[in-house]
């Protein structure tokens, strides 16, 4: 026999279906309808606030307005010394309960349901002075509804249970629900989704209060409405900030997961230029940092430059240390991408304070063997690792593309320098552009690669040229021997293209034009012997002159 429960109540299940097209029928008229209701909802109404307002002068119209709404009530709920102890944990199906047998609670939005013998509004009330006694819960009034408890049923896992739980009390007539004043419009308006399959609501303040709704509820299909239509919906930073932050029951992640992606996809869109908009991003929670370094995009020159502000953020959100280690250990190291950086930066993470030691070791052990793999092996990580939200073997869009580094002290000083470019960026270069590789370091000094396109000095043909470049350092003069060689085809090995020696100054730079000695168009055709698999790889061996 096929289960009920599973074919209604799957939050997975449509999730993208088109909403204004129900799949499912519109029973909008049977809504408090006698002749189609089989049970009496009364809905009793204890005292808070009757409506959202920010600042006691008229009801919100803001998210932020609806955000610090929801901020107060939180924080009222936990000074409240009574707290409202009408459902336990484990159980929400109550009958006269008793006060004793339940756990406080420190969510009073918690749904209430009780199934009554008597239907007496007059008798329920009484019944509600005895037994709920508490200064907030002051029943303010009562809403009485016809409803139908297979179409409830059908659409909440919680009126399903309601409904037939098998005692003696599902078979009553008669049910009463305790809620908020400020939850009576979004709990009127998800009984009314429950029937017509639509809402009335359409800010994303109203929005929000009956996707809560639905949530304590259970009501999946409506949470999945009113994530799509806020998703529909223009998004600031503020409105994306607080999808990020909505509850994380299972039932709310699945329902708002497309909704979250999308809150994700605009702040990383938003600020991948983090240089740009250093103040806002330096001011974003944790969810905020987490969705933006998840991105593929940032504008940054280096992951090094990543791993910097990374700190930086954490250390002034997070002043004790103690705190952001937790933070940066258990949260924002999985987003940085380690394997990317440059040795000399892994070497101040293992002494880096803000890391716990055992944390560090490890990630900076992972970066090193990454580094060590083949080329094809590291693809291959990067590709099983592209599936997954910390993405730590994926390659950025960096500014200065990174390079693999050997280096030697004996006999001579000594480094032999990797830079791999794809097919698609140096077909980027034309007709003048140029790529620059991370620094790497000679006898204390930086330098860098640059690839070219360029005017060959006959100025007949646009080429590729590779120049060797010393970062700017005072006015040290540095003399060096240097060697340029690429694999080509058909041996697929390293071949010398260029050599020469060069006294460097602080920002100077050398090479050669056309690297290859042929035409760019004959560079990047398709029988290149230049391009193996799709990639140019290009080696720089630099020695010391002494």
């Amino acid at each position: 026999m096929r289960e009920v429960s599973s074919d209604l109540f799957d939050p997975r299940a449509d999730m993208d279906s088109d909403y204004s097209k129900p799949s499912d029928g519109n029973f909008g008229f049977a809504f408090n309808d006698s002749n189609f209701s089989d049970r009496m909802l009364q809905i009793e109404i204890i005292g808070g606030p009757s409506d959202c307002r920010s600042d006691g002068e008229g009801p919100c119209t803001s998210i932020a307005d609806w955000a610090r709404l929801r901020k107060r009530r939180r924080e009222d709920a936990k000074k409240e010394t009574s707290l409202d102890l009408t459902v336990c944990a484990e159980e929400q199906i109550l009958n006269q309960p008793d006060m004793d047998d339940c756990e406080g609670f420190e969510n009073h939005d918690e749904a209430v349901a009780m199934v009554e013998e008597s239907p007496s509004g007059d008798e329920a009330d009484s019944s509600n002075d005895s037994n709920w006694s508490m200064d907030s819960s002051t029943v303010l009034k009562i809403k009485t509804l016809h409803i139908s408890s297979p179409i409830l049923a059908a659409k909440s896992p919680f009126f399903y249970k309601l409904f037939s739980n098998g005692m003696k009390e599902s078979e009553q007539r008669h049910v009463t629900l305790r809620i908020n004043a400020s939850e009576e419009a979004a709990l009127m308006e998800l009984l009314n989704f429950m029937y017509s399959n639509t809402l009335s609501a359409n800010t994303a303040p109203a929005l929000l209060d009956v996707l809560m709704a639905a949530d304590k509820f259970e009501v999946a299909s409506c949470m999945r409405y009113c994530s799509r239509m806020l998703r529909n919906m223009p998004m600031t930073p503020e409105s994306a900030l607080l999808y990020l932050e909505l509850p994380s029951s299972v039932l709310m992640g699945e329902a708002v997961q497309p909704l979250t992606d999308a809150a994700k996809q605009y702040l990383a869109a938003r600020y991948k230029d983090i240089n740009k908009f250093q103040e806002e991003v330096m001011a974003l929670p944790l969810t905020g940092i987490e969705a933006i370094l998840s991105c593929d995009d940032l504008q940054v020159a280096s992951e090094d430059a990543v791993y910097d502000f990374v700190l930086k953020w954490a250390r002034t959100q997070y002043p004790a240390l103690e705190e952001r280690r937790e933070v940066l250990g258990a949260r924002l190291a999985k987003f940085i991408r380690f394997p990317y950086m440059s040795c000399r930066k892994l070497k101040k993470v293992l002494i880096c304070n803000d890391f716990d030691h055992d944390v560090a070791s490890k990630l900076v052990l992972e970066a090193l063997f990454f580094k060590a793999e083949a080329p094809h092996r590291q693809r291959t990580l990067a590709a099983e690792e592209s599936g997954s939200s910390s993405r730590r073997f994926v390659e950025r869009a960096y500014k200065y593309r990174p390079v693999k580094v050997v280096e030697f002290e004996l006999p001579r000083q000594q480094c032999v320098v990797y830079l791999d470019l794809n097919r698609e960026e140096c077909a980027n270069l034309f007709p003048s552009g140029r790529i620059y590789s991370q620094a790497f370091h000679l006898g204390g000094q930086g330098f860098f690669l640059s690839a070219h396109c360029n005017m060959d000095q006959q100025s007949s043909f646009h080429c590729f040229g590779l120049f060797l470049g010393m970062q700017e350092k005072g006015s040290v003069t540095f003399s060096v021997d240097y060697e340029f060689a690429s694999r080509s085809k058909p041996t697929e090995e390293y071949m010398s293209k260029y050599k020469g020696n060069y006294t460097f100054m602080g920002g100077k730079a050398v090479g050669y034009r056309n690297l290859f000695g042929i035409p760019w168009t004959n560079f990047m055709a398709e029988d290149s012997h230049f391009f193996i698999n799709g990639i140019l790889h290009l080696r720089a061996e630099l020695t010391i002159r002494h």
